[in-house]
């Protein structure tokens, strides 16, 4: 079974991304905790930086140099034992 990771990326409302993953699923991940430290802070300021976001290596990246972990961004952590699907947010 192949790595899953991000090949399209698509910019939401707020610190929202909607991910489709190599397997064809997509999922939407709010990403507003993820984005710690002085290398996010343009981004976190100006939502035009925050929505330069592409996919560059499976996961995401800004031109900044600023990316995020794919495992987290589709698991939540450490990809999980063959067979699970990664983590949906919960219905409000």
């Amino acid at each position: 079974m192949a790595l899953l990771r991000i090949r399209e990326v698509k910019v939401l409302e707020g610190f929202k991304l909607s991910l489709e993953l190599t397997d064809g699923s997509v999922i939407e991940r709010d990403v507003s905790g993820l984005m710690v430290g002085p290398v996010f802070e343009p981004i976190r300021e100006n939502p035009a930086a925050f929505a330069s976001v592409r996919v560059e290596g499976g996961t995401v990246v800004w031109p900044n140099g600023a990316d995020l972990c794919p495992d987290v961004l589709i698991w939540g952590g450490v990809p999980p034992e063959e067979g699970r699907q990664p983590a949906h947010p919960p219905q409000a």
